[in-house]
């Protein structure tokens, strides 16, 4: 397995998935946006986007999907549902949930404040949606749950809590309510999380 990756990008999913399940990987960083800083990337991954996987002749770019090809392709259900399990559902709504409905304003948020400031009015407008989309997620959190599906953390937590964790790097955490705010603070407490966000960090501009 290779990922190609972005210090805090979408990429640290597919990261964190990995390192949760004890795969071994190869990690390829890059400096963000790649397809700015490192235009020969391009001639990996031609959309210049991260993630980009690669297992095998398995190419992947989306950092929701990655997770869920692990889980299915190698039987790690400890990590994830089966079909047939009640809240099947959920845990696929979460999945998607995660990159179209959260971390999508975050990406304009980002485009807009930070690296065109000039259109900063547009990107607050979206990070204001941004907030208004939580309040799923703190509703189903209201009951006391640790977490999101199965009575177990799986990859739908992965792929919520990072939405989460952008919003906390881009100082855009302030309104989180009480139960989301700890929810994300146990989800990075774990220790394959401790263990890969810090990759690349000394390479980064992408604090």
């Amino acid at each position: 397995m290779k990922l190609w990756h972005c210090h805090n990008a979408r990429s640290l999913r597919a990261l964190w998935a990995m390192e949760e399940m004890g795969f071994d990987y190869e990690l390829e960083i890059l400096p963000f946006p790649p397809r700015v800083f490192k235009k020969e990337y391009l001639d990996v991954n031609t959309l210049g986007t991260v993630p980009y996987f690669q297992d095998g002749k398995v190419t992947m770019t989306e950092s929701s999907g990655i997770p869920l090809y692990l889980v299915e392709r190698y039987q790690k259900y400890d990590l994830g549902l089966r079909p047939q399990d009640p809240e099947y559902g959920d845990y696929l709504n979460w999945l998607f949930h995660s990159d179209a409905t959260l971390t999508f304003p975050q990406t304009v948020f980002i485009r807009f404040v930070i690296q065109e400031p000039d259109k900063k009015e547009a990107g607050m407008a979206y990070m204001k949606w941004f907030h208004a989309r939580l309040r799923k997620l703190e509703a189903h959190l209201s009951d006391g749950r640790d977490y999101l599906v199965g009575n177990k953390f799986t990859i739908a937590d992965i792929d919520i809590a990072y939405a989460l964790y952008l919003g906390r790097i881009l100082k855009c955490d302030g309104d989180y309510a009480p139960v989301v705010k700890d929810y994300l603070d146990r989800m990075i407490a774990r220790p394959a999380f401790q263990r890969v966000v810090v990759l690349g960090e000394a390479e980064s501009n992408f604090k």
